[in-house]
Parts: structure tokens; C-alpha cells; sequence
């Protein structure tokens, strides 16, 4: 464990020190939910370029706004992994962590000298977190596997879309995301089985080095419910619906005036009562067939035909004020502006105005989403942004490793750091 001192050393993780090896969405999503709650993550970046994701999404400057995002709350450490002094430099700072995370090609680390034996020499208790495309054993294993091609692979895309146009995706990086909260999950499990045995007085797990091996087709597949069960139980092939959740109704997207859209989701039995009444219809919420989800199902076109012609008559603050009157459960869909003007998300904390740069020049107080999950009855705040490339690395190996200036300046010189 670490010593914290200032704001972090009042959250859970304080005390918890991570070094982050890996790169683009899957492990830097790991890295910052660790860093949200207090540990000190170390990001290991190329030197001169750093990871990609500074260039993603990149409207103006050379940081994205999306490298702020995904990398708030650590400290970046520029190191040379190809060279016999950068690798080295690694396993001594591994010595000093309680986590590592690598989302390279299985076999990467291993061919760098820093495979989990190099890692378990210097750390016993240490635990790795492995995020790959298809996971470290398997016949697909050395595939090279990005979020999409998980997303397709998982089931995902089968059920985006429209049913009479293409798969498509949803508008983030979802594999990369998920597989990073699941990589997380496993590392706290092995946390707390570690403490748990420090407490008992017990010696590290017997089989040395805990590593969490995620994939990410695997992720994706786990968010895909009942597919697997109900196709081979019964030969059902689920299929794209659109707006709608398959099997269940009403649950859709309907216009209002003026080319607002609103979410109503009216399939519990009671609700959809209410939701008709609502919209004048008393005639379906006293027809005895659509009383329960399977025949409401199958008259859903109907339904939601009726939904949408009332819709469609209405300004949305009049649709969401007449159902919120009725306790039926609906929502506006919202824009980036939307969100960043609404009070609720300003009342949680979910908004969190921070001075920031594009790495050219100053852009004042700009809006980043909050923290997730809220820990007790303050929201968390975010300590500071995406650092700028190598902005810690001279801090980092003279507190951590004890190197003096000249050394420093010889690592530099050398193009290691």
C-alpha cells in the first residue's frame, strides 16, 4: 500500500498504487475508475507520442478532450517498454504496486521480458489485469481484437438497428468500456481476498500472481441476457427491433411536436393501464387480452401506434408532465447540451466544470461527466484531468526509484523517458 495524503486519502482506494500499461479505451477505462476512488495510477506512455487516444476525437490543439475524460485522476509516465533500461524500469516500479494492467496482444509482455513470472519475482502478491480481444488461452487468442469486431461477436450487433437495415453500433466504445469495469471488479475481488488473508495472518494465495483475464467478446456476451437460453431451448433467433426491447411492450421512441422524441416505457401491467387512460384510451386499458405483456406484445404496433398519434399532438414538456402526473416512466432523449444544462445532472455532481486545456491553449471551465458510482451523500469530485504526456515522469522515478538529476537527465537523453 501507498501513502496518500490531500483529498485522496479519503476515498476507498487510497493507499492503492496501479501502473498502467496499456493503452486506447479497455485499460485506460480500468485505470480511471481506480484512480476516481483515490489510488495512484502510473500510466506508462510511449515517449514523444504517448497513447493514440491523445489524438481521437481531436477537434482542435493536440489533446482530446476524450484523453482529458478517460485518463483523469493519474499521473502519466513516459518510458520506453522496447528498450532494456525502459523494461527494467518497469519491474522496479512493480516492486512498488499493488496492480498492473496490460491490454496488449497476449504474448506482448511476455516477449518484452515482462511476462507474469518477471512480474512474480519482484511482486509476489501482485495482480494482473489482462484485457485482450479474445482473452489469453483459446484458438482465437493471438487474433488481433478491437470493440467492434467484440461488439459483433458477443451478440450485440445481431440486435441494433432497425430490422430492415444493417447491424449497426451503438455511438461509444461499449466493449472497451464494460471490459475495463470488469477488469476492475476482478482486481478488487482479489484485493480483498489479499487483505482478507494479510488479516488472518495467512501468507499470499498459494498459486503466486492473481491475474484477471478479460475478453471482450466475453464482456459483450455477458450484457446479451437470455440469447444463448432461449435460442437453444426453443430455436428463438432474437432480432433487431429497433426502438423497441423484444418481447416487451409498450417500451418505445415516439415524436413529439416540434422533433423532440421521448422514451415511454409503459409494459408493467399496472403502468400501461395508466399510460392509456393518459392518452385517452380507455378502450385498450380495459381490453381484457392486453391486461398482460404477451398480448400487448403482440399487438405492440397497435399500441404503439396510439402512443405516438397523442405524441405527436403534444410539446415533449407536455408529454413528460402529463405521464410524470400519472407515475408512468419516461424521458426526453437528450443532446450534449441537454445534459450539461439539466439540474438533476448538476444536482448529483454528474457535471463538473474543470479549467482545461487542448495542449495549445487555454479553454477555461469546460463540462466533464462526474464520477460513477456515488459514494455516500457527496458526489465525487475530479481531482485533476488527463495529464499532459510525461507530465509526472521525473516526479515519479525520483520519489518512487530514488533517481537523482543526473540519471534523469542521462534516461532522457537516451530517449528511455
Amino acid at each position: 500500500m501507498t501513502e496518500t495524503t490531500g483529498q485522496s486519502s479519503a476515498l476507498p482506494l487510497a493507499g492503492v498504487r496501479v501502473l498502467e500499461l496499456g493503452n486506447f479505451i479497455a485499460a485506460p477505462t480500468a485505470g480511471r475508475l481506480f484512480a476516481d476512488f483515490g489510488a495512484e495510477v502510473i500510466k506508462i506512455e510511449r515517449p514523444g507520442t504517448g497513447d493514440e487516444l491523445r489524438q481521437w476525437r481531436l477537434t482542435r490543439g493536440t489533446t482530446s478532450m476524450l484523453w482529458r475524460t478517460l485518463n483523469r485522476n493519474k499521473k502519466s509516465l513516459t518510458l520506453n517498454l522496447r528498450s532494456d533500461e525502459g523494461r527494467q524500469i518497469v519491474l522496479d516500479l512493480v516492486r512498488h504496486c499493488d496492480v498492473v494492467i496490460e491490454n496488449f496482444r497476449p504474448g506482448t509482455l511476455e516477449r518484452w521480458g515482462l511476462g507474469p513470472d518477471k512480474l512474480k519475482a519482484v511482486r509476489p502478491d501482485l495482480i494482473l489485469l489482462r484485457i485482450s480481444g479474445y482473452g489469453q488461452t483459446g484458438p482465437y487468442k493471438d487474433r488481433p481484437g478491437f470493440g467492434a469486431v467484440a461488439e459483433a461477436m458477443g451478440g450485440l450487433r445481431l440486435l441494433t438497428g432497425d430490422p430492415d437495415r444493417p447491424p449497426a453500433r451503438v455511438g461509444i466504445s461499449l466493449a472497451d468500456t464494460v471490459s475495463g469495469m470488469y477488469a476492475v471488479i476482478g482486481a478488487l475481488l482479489y484485493l480483498f481476498q489479499r487483505e482478507r488473508r494479510r488479516a488472518d495472518g495467512l501468507p499470499p494465495a498459494a498459486d503466486g500472481l492473481e491475474t484477471v483475464d478479460v475478453a471482450l467478446y466475453e464482456s459483450v456476451f455477458s450484457l446479451m441476457e437470455s440469447l444463448l437460453p432461449d435460442f437453444d431451448a426453443y430455436g428463438v433467433q432474437r432480432v433487431r427491433t429497433g426502438g423497441r426491447l423484444e418481447g416487451i411492450a409498450p417500451s418505445n421512441t415516439y415524436q413529439c411536436a416540434g422533433d423532440k422524441w421521448v422514451v415511454i416505457s409503459g409494459n408493467g401491467d399496472a403502468i400501461f393501464q395508466r399510460l392509456m387512460l393518459v392518452i385517452g384510451r380507455p378502450d385498450l386499458a380495459s381490453d381484457p387480452e392486453l391486461a398482460k405483456n404477451p398480448g400487448r406484445w403482440r399487438r405492440r404496433d397497435e399500441i404503439d401506434d396510439a402512443i405516438g398519434a397523442w405524441t405527436a399532438q403534444l410539446e415533449i414538456d407536455e408529454v413528460l408532465r402529463a405521464l410524470a402526473a400519472q407515475d408512468v416512466p419516461a424521458g426526453p432523449i437528450y443532446d450534449a447540451g441537454d445534459i450539461r444544462d439539466d439540474p438533476h445532472f448538476q444536482a448529483r455532481g454528474m457535471v463538473q466544470k474543470l479549467a482545461t486545456t487542448d495542449g495549445e491553449q487555454e479553454l477555461g471551465e469546460i463540462a466533464f461527466p462526474g464520477i460513477v458510482p456515488r459514494l455516500g451523500a457527496e458526489p465525487s469530485e475530479i481531482r485533476s484531468l488527463g495529464p499532459d504526456l510525461g507530465e509526472q515522469t521525473d516526479e515519479i522515478l525520483g520519489d518512487l526509484l530514488g533517481c537523482d538529476q543526473e540519471t534523469l537527465a542521462k534516461l532522457h537523453n537516451n530517449g528511455v523517458i
